[in-house]
């Protein structure tokens, strides 16, 4: 039987179970500090993200539990004639539902909202120390066309 998963705007009450889904996995652990309570930065983060008309916290959620998580920010370029890109960040999923499906359900969501908000792209970044994402990602279309850089500040 397929499971029933509903999406919605994530609140201040789901950061605690967000945390700790972000938290969950080796790479996760060395950055994320899940405490009680909760570092006061995650909720600056997200009152950030919840102002921002352009970037949307969104939680998968199975009945009343919240399973998943991403982050899509909407950004204007002046390249490709002025148009508009998705971001999507920080893609988790309860260790519970891992290989079920909601993964891939809360990334077609992300670009059903992307084709929503008439984004010309919508792109990604996954660890390179994650090669299971990056197949995941594959699986749904995403092509590796571009190097990414990052410098840690």
């Amino acid at each position: 039987m397929e499971t029933k998963i509903s999406f919605r705007s994530a609140t201040e009450k789901d950061l605690d179970r967000i945390v700790r889904m972000l938290g969950d996995d080796v790479l996760g652990s060395k950055r994320e500090r899940y405490e009680q309570p909760l570092p006061s930065s995650y909720l600056k983060a997200f009152e950030a993200i919840a102002s921002d008309p352009n970037n949307e916290l969104v939680v998968a959620c199975e009945g009343e539990e919240v399973i998943g998580v991403l982050q899509i920010t909407f950004t204007p370029y002046l390249t490709h004639q002025g148009g508009w890109r998705a971001t999507i960040e920080g893609v988790r999923t309860s260790a519970s539902v891992r290989g079920k499906g909601v993964g891939t359900k809360l990334i077609q969501w992300a670009i059903q909202r992307a084709e929503e908000r008439v984004c010309h792209l919508v792109q990604l970044t996954t660890d390179k120390q994650r090669p299971d994402a990056l197949r995941f990602y594959e699986k749904l279309g995403f092509k590796a066309t571009h190097e990414g850089l990052k410098l840690k500040l």
